[in-house]
């Protein structure tokens, strides 16, 4: 059975800072701006960013997932994207290029408060468990472990990243 390495408070705080990471990327830049092109650390599962517009759109996505995820696991359902057919590199490369391309047909403006309110809602999802409920099996909707290990698998990139997908792109260029 997986157990969860983090506590609600260390998940919400490392969730957080990965979004703030990313905004200050984005902060005060026009929407010209942020459509220029800019290097980003390619994931995994390949090449799919050409801008900060772009990384703001693919983590928006991911981050709706596994909000839908850990919603979900709460009412006892086990979300689609946890299907094995779903959890493999064609189908996540497949899912990164549609939620990339989705997103460039948003204004910056919109997707940047999208943004922000589904990072606030996934932090609060967290922060509504307590230390013990976070570990508990039987919070985890079916997954093996509560809902902490559900919420660290979600949130960790194929390559080992957790809860800092953000980072995850960006570490070249800003480190």
């Amino acid at each position: 059975m997986r157990t969860p390495t983090t506590t609600p408070a260390q998940a919400a705080g490392m969730i957080r800072r990965d979004q703030e990471l990313l905004l200050s990327q984005v902060e005060g830049k026009t929407e010209d701006e942020l459509r220029t092109p800019y290097e980003v650390n390619d994931g995994p599962l390949g090449h799919f960013c050409d801008s900060l517009h772009d990384l703001v759109a693919h983590v928006l996505m991911w981050d709706e997932i596994n909000l839908a995820v850990l919603r979900d696991a709460r009412v006892g359902r086990r979300h689609w994207s946890l299907d094995p057919r779903w959890e493999t590199a064609d189908i996540g490369s497949a899912l990164n290029h549609g939620g990339v391309e989705a997103g460039r047909r948003i204004p910056s403006e919109l997707l940047l408060h999208r943004f922000h309110n589904v990072g606030d809602a996934l932090v609060a999802e967290i922060l509504q468990y307590d230390d013990e409920t976070w570990a508990d099996p039987s919070t985890g909707g079916g997954f093996d472990g509560g809902i902490g290990a559900l919420a660290e698998y979600v949130s960790t990139t194929p390559d080992g990243v957790l809860f800092a997908h953000a980072a995850r792109h960006l570490q070249p260029v800003i480190a």
